[in-house]
């Protein structure tokens, strides 16, 4: 970025950059407000991988794959207490020797003159006691092994202990491997002597007569016994983290940290300045970032500023020297200043996302999407916003705030431009925030507002105009009262040098005799004669049927009130602010409207502003800065010719966002064509049914599977079978009967206008995104601020 404008005074002309002087560039403040942020390399090294549209993409973790719907908790209970008494029961009925035939597969393995002859018959020998021992063991492995599988221990360990984190889990598994120790070293569970017996057939029983090889075979079958539990409770982990906690709070403070050091590819280290040969001016930025005299904005404005000049060897030379007498501060915004007053939501300038809630976990919400935080960033906004809710919902504090707070960073960053309208003390931000602010109807607002746009053609300003004066008057056609303006507009400028201010258009569209009759000397005088036969055209069609001037009159009369003294001048002593100043600049630009005394008036301006917006943008030739339009009240402001402007915005990197009470405050005949021109719509809790069907329109439908559980009873038979079912109703108190499920795949709305209107929570919204490529995200749930 220049510097060109830094110290200009106002102006009226788009090729200079109103603004105050700045003052000199302050410490950089934190990053990541309103919460404190990490330090600056950290947040520079942070993954932001891509991810699906609306996802807050810094530091997001995917969210594990969803486990299939399992049993509940008390049949998972009631699964392993079965589980449990049965794997007891065989161990006893084992034990007292009641099964049949439960030494043969020992005797297939073993020498014939260990066991005494029969089925029955027991061991004969010592070394056939010690084979029963081991074959024991092995049984009661395989026991507990069939007994947690046909129980689903696994399943209640991970419910209700493993997914509670740590440190339960580790206490938990601390827990269980004491009462198996207990178990073990008191001979209840068959686990020490069948391993005594292994050890001395593996190191010899000579060797046992050693103390020393006792305690290390001792000490193995602890470990043993111990190592499971390790494993589940993740002890090993825990233990690691610890440590490293405690080393972090006792190393010393260093002037330079080294997370990541000797990496020269990390964000930290501008490794892009690095492959280009910039080594100096990345080892400058690498020592501002590291010592914090630099914030997030100064970083996203230098990247933006190296791609921008990367084509172009004299710039990238011009910043880099800029960078080494400079530092951080090089390359600032002409207004000075190198972050906003205050923030009041989460910001990613790298990325351009502006966090404003979080999906919440519903069955509507995908399962990948759900707990991820959603945010909003100019290829969102490129395709247009609709945001539809009553009074309250929060469409001013939590979506109209943080988006003209993101654009606001964005444009210290030279990456965008901002021009945001509200009424007198809507939340849009301190005016310290802005470069310009202009308050019409305030006698101390330093600017002024150009009702031609800045234009120098008298049709160009005329079409404008006419839009903003009578684009809601559906029974008028805008093109007849352009015409008619233009055959005004033309002359007027003709013979003055400028456009008429309202008090002179007032009397022209009136049909005055006398300022016509000035106007007429002055044209003949100055020899213009082409706009003489303009204003012969205009005096024969004056007075005609469906002649548009008097509801001209009418409306531009709104703007001719005391309390507009002093605005909407023209010549050159006039102090209003043209749009075409957005153009080439990264400005900051907020418009406050008289609509507590003037609501008329204010939306007449909006409509003004939001067509002058559409003129302007898509005329342009310079698009690489994204412009957006943000009109926190937008009521009666869109029209037929505004809809199709908003349309061709996607394509000239630009894009506006519109707030509605709701969606009769635009004409009935544009409600399809606005939901439809609009790439991102949003709509908030308490919205009506009859405004919920036109969203449940736009959103479409989609296949769902549905499942169907039809019960019908069972009837038995036999005598026995009818016992059972008789004594079964008895103690549940319910008929036997047998489920049959059909599944179907049905196409179903995604949202109904039921749901929108009833189950949408407070402080929640639904929210349909469209990228500038074309990119969808379905209508997710949204719990605004999360």
């Amino acid at each position: 970025m220049n510097d060109e404008g830094t110290h200009r005074a106002r102006g009226t002309s788009a090729k200079r950059v109103p603004g105050p002087t700045p003052p000199p560039p302050s410490a950089p403040p934190r990053i990541g407000a309103p919460d404190e942020g990490p330090p600056l390399d950290e947040w520079l090294r942070t993954p932001r991988r891509p991810q699906d549209p609306g996802i807050w993409r810094y530091g997001y973790t995917p969210r594990p794959p969803e486990r299939p719907e399992g049993v509940s908790d008390r049949s998972l209970v009631v699964g392993v207490v079965i589980s449990l008494l049965s794997g007891l029961l065989l161990w006893s009925l084992w034990r007292n020797g009641y099964l049949p035939y439960r030494l043969v597969p020992v005797k297939l393995f073993t020498p014939g003159d260990w066991w005494y002859a029969g089925s029955f018959g027991g061991p004969a020998t010592v070394d056939g006691a010690r084979a029963l021992t081991v074959y024991e063991a092995v049984l009661f492995g395989l026991l507990v092994y069939g007994c947690g599988r046909l129980g689903n221990w696994s399943e209640l360990f991970r419910r209700h202990v493993a997914d509670r984190g740590q440190p339960f889990l580790a206490v938990a598994a601390a827990v269980g491997a004491g009462l198996a120790q207990l178990l073990v070293w008191k001979d209840a569970v068959p686990v020490l002597r069948p391993a005594l017996i292994l050890a001395a057939a593996v190191v010899g029983g000579e060797n046992f007569q050693s103390q020393t090889v006792v305690n290390i075979v001792y000490t193995v079958i602890a470990a043993a016994v111990l190592w499971p539990f390790a494993l589940l409770g993740h002890w090993r982990e825990l233990a690691t983290t610890h440590l490293r906690k405690r080393s972090a709070e006792r190393a010393p403070d260093e002037a330079f940290p080294v997370p990541a050091q000797g990496s020269a590819t990390s964000a930290d280290r501008w490794p892009e300045l690095r492959a280009a040969g910039w080594t100096d001016a990345a080892d400058a930025l690498t020592t501002e970032v590291r010592t914090g005299r630099m914030n997030d904005v100064d970083c996203a404005r230098l990247r933006h500023a190296w791609a921008v000049g990367r084509g172009h060897p004299d710039r990238l030379a011009a910043l880099s020297e800029a960078v080494l007498r400079a530092g951080g501060a090089a390359a600032l915004h002409p207004s000075g200043r190198r972050d906003l007053p205050r923030r009041t939501a989460r910001h990613d300038l790298l990325t351009g996302q502006v966090r404003i809630g979080r999906c919440a976990d519903d069955a509507h919400n995908p399962y990948a999407r759900r707990g991820a935080g959603l945010a909003l960033d100019p290829t969102l906004l490129g395709t247009s916003l609709l945001a539809v809710g009553p009074p309250g919902a929060g469409k001013s504090a939590r979506l109209v705030r943080p988006v003209v707070e993101s654009l606001a960073l964005q444009a210290l960053a030279g990456k965008a431009a901002l021009l945001a309208v509200g009424a007198t003390g809507a939340p849009l931000g301190h005016d310290d925030a802005y470069d310009v602010v202009v308050a019409i109807g305030d006698p101390e607002s330093a600017h002024d507002f150009d009702l031609y746009g800045g234009t120098t053609d008298p049709d160009e300003a005329a079409t404008v105009l006419a839009e903003g004066l009578i684009g809601d008057v559906g029974s008028l056609d805008s093109r007849r009262a352009a015409t008619v303006l233009a055959q005004l507009l033309g002359p007027y400028r003709a013979a003055h040098g400028c456009f008429p201010g309202v008090p002179e258009l007032r009397e022209l569209l009136d049909g005055d005799p006398h300022p016509l009759a000035a106007l007429r000397a002055s044209l003949e005088a100055g020899g213009h004669r082409a706009m003489l036969r303009e204003l012969d055209a205009r005096a024969r069609q004056a007075g005609g049927a469906g002649d548009p001037a008097p509801v001209l009159a009418d409306r531009i009369a709104l703007l001719d009130r005391p309390a507009f003294a002093g605005f909407f001048t023209t010549g050159e002593q006039a102090r209003a602010f043209s749009l075409r100043s957005l153009e080439q600049h990264p400005l900051r630009v907020r418009v406050d409207l008289p609509e507590r005394g003037h609501a008329e008036a204010s939306r007449l301006l909006t409509r003004l502003l939001l067509a002058q917006f559409n003129a302007i943008t898509s005329a342009r030739t310079d698009r690489s800065l994204f412009v957006c339009l943000v009109l926190d009240d937008a009521t009666h402001a869109v029209t037929a010719e505004t809809v199709r402007g908003i349309r061709r915005l996607r394509s000239v990197n630009a894009g506006v966002v519109l707030a509605l009470r709701t969606i009769d405050d635009v004409p009935e005949n544009l409600h399809t064509p606005l939901l439809g021109a609009v790439g991102c719509t949003m709509a908030f809790s308490g919205l009506t049914t009859w405004d919920g069907k036109r969203f449940t329109e736009a959103w479409g439908k989609e296949w769902v599977e549905t499942r169907e559980v039809a019960q019908h009873t069972v009837f038995a038979d036999q005598p026995f079978t009818r016992a059972l079912h008789a004594l079964r109703k008895l103690v549940t108190g319910k008929a036997v009967t047998r489920d049959a499920v059909t599944v179907r795949q049905v196409e179903r709305e995604r949202w109904s206008a039921s749901e929108l209107a009833y189950s949408v929570p407070a402080g929640h919204a639904v929210l349909s995104l469209t990228t500038v490529d074309g990119e969808h995200a379905p209508p997710l749930l949204v719990e605004l601020g999360g």
